[in-house]
């Protein structure tokens, strides 16, 4: 699957697709701000709404006020933190305090939301739940405005065991305005950045590359310095399908192998494996070497160091240009729990391992997602340079 990721045809959330352990900022965030009548009737509610946040959680998996930062979130007290980090049987792990984040949003926040629903379109940063939200919409520090798109609707022909995005062997059938719409709402935003992603759909004859490739070229046509990244299925290992992808204008192809090699068949549907996703990344470069491509590896399902050191090893020899390492998580109950929570240092060593063997770029962090704002960042800047010589030359 695409990974990290989620688009839904609605407002409620669904948590993590693709990728990519995501927040939907929900009211009830929000109801705290209510004033209390009497603490008498605060004290008699509170084991009430203690085990009725206890059932949520297990039910529905975290929200995001689970995220939102805590004094044990300051990197100089994660050490006192005392938890465990591999799961043992029968237990389910707490969350570390590496993985709570300040959710910052700004007036770009606000306009992206806005032209969102008056076009009717979703993204995955909202369905998916995505910790980095406000930094990547509203631009951050370094005011690359980004946002990731999902096409061709909100139900996946594909069960991963790791995403929660709703399954049918039928889908709907795709909105033909949604590459005009998609193209029209980019442009307005004045993106430096945009990622396109989608849902499987194995129910398509070409599983839906056309209608990617279309929303390229009509957001080429509008806005043809602005940077995109497309995020595709591996289209059954469909190689004509990945072709016209490739060949639509885009920037960056990337496609996620979501775990080492060894997991791939616990983690992934079954119609989804480690070769058949190679195989399309390697036709990418095969057709058009200048594209950018890019995977995305999930941590903390229970792989070891070698096997993610040897699954790095083959994703370089396939020429693939850029990495990200994030940690996974649990969406719901139904789904695999997490074995592991990786540590900020062990993060790190991965980037550092990403960097000897020679990915033009590694974002390797807890929070970090396929579509990680500070790698597209980078991407824009390389592809701008890229550009700047060839015209040169």
């Amino acid at each position: 699957m695409a990974a990290m990721a989620l688009i839904g045809r609605n407002c409620t959330a669904v948590s993590r697709f693709t990728c990519s352990q995501m927040l939907f900022l929900s009211p009830r965030c929000f109801e705290a701000s209510q004033v209390c009548v009497s603490r008498l009737s605060d004290a008699a509610n509170t084991s009430h709404t203690l085990q009725d946040k206890k059932k949520q959680i297990h039910q529905d998996g975290l929200q995001l006020h689970d995220f939102i930062s805590g004094d044990l979130s300051e990197k100089s007290k994660w050490e006192e933190y005392r938890g465990n980090l591999k799961r043992q049987k029968g237990e389910r792990l707490r969350l570390p305090p590496w993985l709570k984040t300040e959710i910052p949003i700004g007036k770009n926040y606000n306009k992206l939301k806005n032209t969102l629903r008056d076009l009717k379109l979703h993204t995955v940063c909202e369905e998916a739940r995505c910790p980095n939200i406000g930094e990547c919409w509203g631009g951050g520090e370094t005011a690359t405005a980004t946002a990731t798109i999902m096409l061709m609707g909100d139900t996946c022909t594909r069960g991963c065991r790791f995403c929660s995005v709703k399954t049918a062997r039928q889908p709907p059938p795709l909105d033909p305005d949604e590459p005009y719409n998609t193209a029209k709402a980019i442009s307005a935003w004045g993106l430096d950045y945009v990622v396109l992603t989608s849902v499987d759909r194995d129910d398509l004859a070409d599983g839906g590359a056309e209608h990617f490739a279309k929303t390229v070229t009509y957001l080429k046509k509008r806005s043809p310095n602005i940077l995109v990244e497309c995020l595709t299925p591996d289209f059954r290992g469909d190689l004509s399908a990945v072709e016209k992808v490739a060949l639509s204008g885009l920037d960056v192809y990337a496609h996620n192998v979501e775990t080492v090699k060894e997991l791939q068949r616990y983690v992934r549907d079954p119609r989804a494996n480690f070769d058949q996703s190679l195989t399309v990344l390697r036709h990418v470069k095969s057709i058009k070497p200048s594209i950018l491509t890019k995977t995305s590896i999930m941590l903390g399902l229970g792989e070891t160091e070698a096997q993610i050191h040897s699954t790095l090893k083959e994703l370089r020899d396939s020429h693939v240009d850029c990495l990200t390492l994030g940690q996974y998580m649990q969406p719901t109950k139904r789904h695999l729990k997490v074995e592991e929570y990786v540590t900020p240092e062990m993060f790190a060593y991965w980037e550092k391992v990403g960097q000897e063997m020679g990915f033009v770029y590694t974002a390797s962090g807890p929070l970090v997602r396929s579509s990680y704002k500070a790698g597209e960042f980078f991407l824009k800047n390389l592809l701008k340079k890229r550009k700047t010589e060839g015209t040169t030359e």
